[in-house]
């Protein structure tokens, strides 16, 4: 069967990439966001796998543009329909949000095709993702510092969180975050058809961070070897799971010190970081209200009162 995705298209055992459009800038030119399709040499499932819907995080673009090389049709069964960049507004300036709406992307799905810029685009992206049997939406921690983990985002009640959560355990980041998204991510909506999907958080950084684009190679990978994409065997190693953060942000304005370093185990009362005045004399000191895994923190030292600091991913277990 011939696979289509904007103008890419591809018969089977071939790979082919293109642009899908999703309407036009302010100079009145068409805008296409670019694709791929693989379609492999035999029947399988079809996996659905897109980057940058938030504009600035770039590492899973790193790992598109990576996994796309190695990929030879003639060795896979089933098909990818591939998105590396859907906030096209948002990349071209390196901002988190898309300008020309001020709209966070993934807040959008399932879209609007006549709504505003990013509606419009979430609703041609999305139109390709429902065809899918399973859904890879790759982001970072923006350009905060952040552990890699994979967020089941559906809710534990969803009737798709089980197969979601293997889903999450595949991909293999280490670490997993189940808790329910906010409305309008795609890794929420997409379940609500019936399709697993999942929100690889691969780190966090400015530009790309090549650990983690690793990272991410090896789960998509894992996934397609898994799911019989492709030969070989995917091993599925316990992973650490959190089910809720507590968020901490600056008791007084000054230099942030942390003592907790990303990935640490912290029990109540142990202290994730000071504050410090310019000459190095600690004004504030905080402290746990739970046990738990330290998972982000901001990147700049300097903060204001009441700012945003760090993340304790909290009611931890292994599945």
């Amino acid at each position: 069967m011939t696979v289509t995705l904007g103008s890419a298209v591809a018969d089977p055992g071939e790979i082919d990439v293109g642009r899908l459009e999703v309407g036009a800038n302010r100079h009145g030119q068409d805008v296409g966001l670019p694709v791929a399709v693989v379609n492999g040499a035999s029947d399988g499932k079809r996996l659905y796998l897109q980057a940058v819907s938030d504009g600035n995080e770039l590492n899973g673009l790193g790992v598109i543009r990576r996994v796309v090389p190695r990929l030879d049709p003639a060795d896979l069964a089933g098909e990818l329909l591939i998105v590396g960049v859907v906030n096209y507004y948002g990349f071209e300036v390196a901002e988190h949000r898309n300008p020309v709406d001020d709209r966070k992307l993934n807040r959008t799905f399932p879209g609007d095709e006549e709504g505003t810029t990013s509606e419009r685009i979430a609703a041609t992206v999305f139109e390709a993702a429902q065809t899918a049997d399973l859904i890879l939406d790759l982001h970072q921690g923006s350009t905060s510092r952040m552990i890699e983990e994979v967020r089941v985002r559906c809710g534990r009640r969803h009737s798709m969180h089980s197969e979601c959560l293997r889903l999450a355990k595949v991909f293999g980041c280490g670490y997993v975050l189940d808790q329910k998204g906010p409305e309008g991510q795609l890794a929420r909506v997409a379940p609500d058809d019936g399709i697993p999907t999942v929100d690889p958080e691969l780190g966090g950084s400015v530009g790309f961070d090549e650990e983690s684009v690793q990272t991410g190679v090896e789960g998509v990978f894992n996934v397609l070897r898994y799911y019989d994409f492709l030969d070989g065997e995917t091993p599925t190693d316990r992973q650490t799971r959190a089910k809720r953060f507590d968020q901490y942000g600056a008791p007084a304005g000054g230099l942030v010190d942390y003592v907790a370093e990303l990935g640490d185990r912290v029990d109540s009362d142990d202290t994730l970081f000071e504050v410090t005045d310019p000459f190095g004399e600690v004004i504030a000191e905080v402290t746990a209200d739970n046990s738990g895994v330290f998972w982000r923190s901001r990147r700049l030292p300097q903060v204001a009162v009441g700012e945003y600091v760090c993340s304790v991913g909290t009611n931890v277990d292994s599945y």
